[in-house]
Order: C-alpha cells, then sequence, then structure tokens
C-alpha cells in the first residue's frame, strides 16, 4: 500500500501544478472571478479523479504526460460541480473541505459563473490538447456524456426530485451512479482514450471497473456522511450494516472486472482505497 500512497501522491501532486498553472491568474480581470475559479478548484480535495486517468493511461502503454489534459479537465468538472451543489437552490453547503464554499467567499451569482467558467475550461484543454484529433474526439464525447443530462447533472436533477419521497434501492443506485459514479467512470474512460487504447477487453474491463468504482465511492461517502445531511442516502434506504455490505461487494467487483488485465494492480489498489477511507 506504501507503493501506491506514493504513486497517487506523485499523481496528485502533478495535477495540482498542472491546475495551478493553467487555471486563469487572480489578477486578470475579471478578477473575482478567476479567483473563485481558483479557489474551487484548488481548495483542496483527492484528486482521485485525476490519478485514475493517469492510472488507466498508464495501464494502456502511455506516458504520464499523456493523460494530463485529461486529468486537469475531469478536476475542473469535478470542481464546477461542487461549487454549483453547494449553492442554496441544490444541496445548501456553507462550507466545502473545511472551508468556506464557493458562494459563501464571492457569492452566488459568481460562484455559478465560476462553475460555468471551469466547465468551459475543461473542455476547451481536451479541444485543444497536442494528442491526435481522434483522441481528442472521443476524449470530448466521453466527458461530455458524463457530465450532462445522461450523467452528473441529470444525476442532481433526479436527486432534487427525489427529495421528501422514498427512494427505492434500484431508485438511489441510479441517481448515484449519474451524479457521482458517471465521472469517476468516465476517468479511467477518458485515461484509456488518451493512450488511444483500441482493445475491447480492456475498454470493456475499465468500463465495468469505473462503474463499479464509483457506486463504491458514492456508498462509502454516504457511510461517512451518514447524519450530516437529511438527504435520502445509502445508510437511510439500505441501513448501516447492509450500506457496508454493499460498499465491499462493489469494490469486489471493480476489483473483478480487472481479472486478466495486466498492471492493473495501481486501479486494483485505488479499489482498496476508495472502499476503506475514512474521509
Amino acid at each position: 500500500m506504501s507503493g501506491l500512497y506514493e504513486y497517487f501522491s506523485a499523481r496528485r501532486r502533478r495535477c495540482e501544478e498542472l491546475l495551478a498553472a493553467r487555471l486563469p491568474s487572480a489578477s486578470k480581470p475579471p478578477a473575482r472571478l478567476h479567483a473563485a475559479m481558483r479557489e474551487a478548484c484548488l481548495g483542496g480535495g483527492k484528486r482521485l479523479r485525476a490519478v485514475l486517468a493517469y492510472a488507466a493511461a498508464e495501464l494502456c502503454g502511455a506516458q504520464t504526460d499523456a493523460a494530463d489534459d485529461a486529468a486537469c479537465a475531469l478536476e475542473m468538472i469535478h470542481a464546477y460541480s461542487l461549487a454549483h451543489d453547494d449553492l442554496p437552490a441544490m444541496d445548501d453547503d456553507d462550507t466545502r473541505r473545511g472551508r468556506p464554499a464557493c458562494h459563501i467567499q464571492f457569492g452566488e451569482a459568481t460562484a455559478i459563473l465560476a462553475g460555468s467558467g471551469l466547465q468551459a475550461l475543461a473542455f476547451a484543454m481536451l479541444a485543444e490538447s497536442d494528442l491526435p484529433e481522434s483522441r481528442k474526439i472521443k476524449m470530448l464525447q466521453l466527458l461530455a456524456g458524463a457530465v450532462g443530462s445522461g450523467g452528473m447533472v441529470g444525476g442532481q436533477a433526479l436527486e432534487m426530485e427525489g427529495e421528501g419521497g422514498d427512494l427505492t434501492a434500484a431508485a438511489l443506485e441510479t441517481v448515484q451512479h449519474k451524479k457521482t459514479g458517471a465521472l469517476i467512470c468516465a476517468s479511467v474512460q477518458l485515461g484509456a482514450a488518451a493512450a488511444g487504447c483500441g482493445d475491447e477487453k480492456t475498454l470493456t474491463a475499465l468500463t465495468r471497473y469505473g462503474r463499479h468504482l464509483g457506486l463504491c465511492f458514492q456508498v462509502v461517502d454516504d457511510i461517512l456522511d451518514h447524519g450530516k445531511t437529511e438527504t435520502a442516502n445509502s445508510v437511510t434506504v439500505l441501513g448501516a450494516k447492509r450500506a457496508t455490505e454493499k460498499a465491499g461487494e462493489l469494490r469486489d467487483n471493480a476489483v473483478a472486472a480487472l481479472a486478466g488485465i495486466e498492471n492493473a494492480h495501481r486501479l486494483r489498489g485505488i479499489a482498496d482505497f476508495v472502499a476503506r477511507r475514512k474521509k
């Protein structure tokens, strides 16, 4: 596990340095907007999505730098989603990672614009990548599918529609896959696309891995956050014992999806990390 920790830390640091360099400077107008974008994107976080993109690209035989644009784009999209999720009209959270949420620091209007700016920058980064055109197009398609009404945005809408009602386990899983899981699944898919992977066996395995891992991440989140929110989650729907069991099953399914895939030890280690994390 120490090897995974070192790998995770190195890729996380790489992504954060790139993000700091690529985000608009807060000294340039509109300065307040740029400051909000930087705060939303550089205010901490695991960089899980970036690390997954790097690990998938490297598994597919690419050099680390092939996944730089994908890693940064994924983290910008994730940051945008959090800035919008925290708004009073959405999840209404005043803090994010122990700091005042973006809208608390900069106001609701600027937080909305910051999220929109991050989303646009993420897609521009992929479109302007030095990778071959076919790879860029595939990455843009994958990210758009994960973010839109069939993915993250749709999941947020379904969650809001279900507030105050009784969600079935199946309905909850649909929300979780769209809102959280789709972008995590897209992380390994974008890494493979950045590497130019055309092996269907590998691509299918990575997609299955990503889907199970995304759900596992959200179930563990629900367990860790139980009692801190009134939103229906895995614990309120399944019960604490069953939610814990499900997290383990999803971790096992993610690992099993990689059976027969060479050099997948880092992705297996990340699945263990996601299932066992304490925060």
